[in-house]
């Protein structure tokens, strides 16, 4: 997992733990990770998803193909970080839905908690986000891209 804080593995522990799991012989196994791009965003992203308003992301499907990544599934298991990688809590994937960014519903910005969790809100900060990523990747960005929404449980602490 290259340089991972020890706040990362020591939760990864103390959930196993908590679940009855023995941490050498557990089949789980976890990702680790920050939301956004930027550090103000992720420490809040982080904070609304221990507060319980955050309880789902969005990602760039093409984000998955550029990076050579695996598709989140249902029963993944995040540690969440802050933007210095500090664990701040475990997710675990309920629901992962693909469809185009222009399919996006109120429901979805909701769920996602950002801001005052309208669908302009999301739209606007999503229209941001994904164009970085699509320059970064050599891509124009357009709303029939496809979107991975990700929706999760806290469930560690």
């Amino acid at each position: 997992m290259g340089n991972v804080d020890r706040s990362v593995v020591d939760m990864w522990k103390e959930y196993l733990e908590s679940i009855g799991e023995d941490s050498k012989g557990t089949s789980l196994t976890y990702e680790s990770w920050h939301f956004c791009d930027n550090e103000e965003d992720a420490n809040e992203l982080a904070q609304l998803v221990l507060e319980g308003t955050k309880r789902a992301t969005a990602s760039l499907y093409k984000s998955y193909e550029f990076e050579n990544e695996e598709l989140p599934k249902e029963g993944n298991h995040i540690v969440v970080t802050d933007w210095n990688g500090v664990a701040r809590c475990i997710i675990k994937s309920i629901k992962v839905t693909i469809l185009p960014f222009r399919n996006i519903t109120e429901d979805h910005a909701r769920i996602e908690g950002e801001g005052d969790k309208s669908l302009k809100y999301w739209r606007e900060g999503h229209i941001g986000l994904f164009t970085r990523e699509c320059q970064a990747m050599g891509l124009e960005f357009n709303e029939d891209m496809l979107v991975v929404f990700e929706e999760f449980k806290v469930v560690y602490p």
